[in-house]
């Protein structure tokens, strides 16, 4: 069947934003990465895109929106890592950190950019599409983390046992945010991050599996 020339354009169309958005992806990793957030400008990162600062804005409204763009798709990699790491886990507290090392790992390689990170999506505005993005994979991996604690009380068939792993999910989350600001805050200099948040971990699963009856 014949293609239409106006389909011809269309997908011309597409594939030439889809260059220019992965240009600018590259980019802004490149120089994140390189010179941190502050030290970073939308004109540089057009530039090193090569493409105009006006067309920049089209696909991010702001450096922050850049910063969420990159870094939604490091979380979304370590959760990916995470999950696959939980998988040979038989216990639930050492599952969980399995879910979660990763993404604490990753968030060491430029923790100034991590904190900048969790604030955009603390706080960002509410019309950033990358900030749903993030937000999203923030929920997705809380969900992750609730499914694994619900499957270990499965057996002990309490009430409302699928609120009460969201709630235990979205704690082991408040801790991992603490986490990975840490190192941008200066608190706790002498402490090992990962090793802390296992401990926070653990609690939390005790804490989960307690309240439901299993001692």
């Amino acid at each position: 069947m014949a293609v239409s020339p106006a389909a011809v354009q269309v997908g011309r169309r597409q594939r030439k934003m889809h260059d220019k958005q992965s240009r600018i992806f590259e980019a802004a990793a490149t120089l994140f990465a390189e010179s941190g957030f502050e030290g970073v400008t939308t004109q540089q990162i057009s530039d090193r895109a090569d493409i105009a600062a006006g067309t920049l804005f089209r696909y991010a409204a702001s450096k922050g929106e850049l910063l969420l763009m990159v870094y939604n798709e490091q979380l979304r990699t370590a959760i990916d890592a995470g999950a696959v790491a939980a998988r040979t886990e038989p216990d639930p507290a050492a599952a969980v950190c399995a879910m979660v090392a990763p993404v604490l790992l990753a968030a060491e390689q430029r923790p100034e950019n991590t904190a900048i990170y969790q604030r955009e999506l603390l706080f960002g505005s509410p019309t950033e599409c990358y900030r749903a993005e993030g937000l999203a994979l923030v929920a997705r991996l809380e969900s992750a983390i609730a499914d694994r604690l619900a499957a270990e009380a499965r057996n002990l068939a309490p009430e409302h046992l699928a609120e009460h792993a969201r709630r235990a999910g979205r704690s082991v989350f408040a801790v991992l945010h603490l986490a990975l600001v840490q190192p941008s805050t200066g608190a706790h200099p002498d402490h090992d991050a990962l090793a802390d948040l296992r401990g926070q971990i653990d609690q939390i699963v005790a804490g989960f599996l307690i309240s439901l009856g299993r001692q």
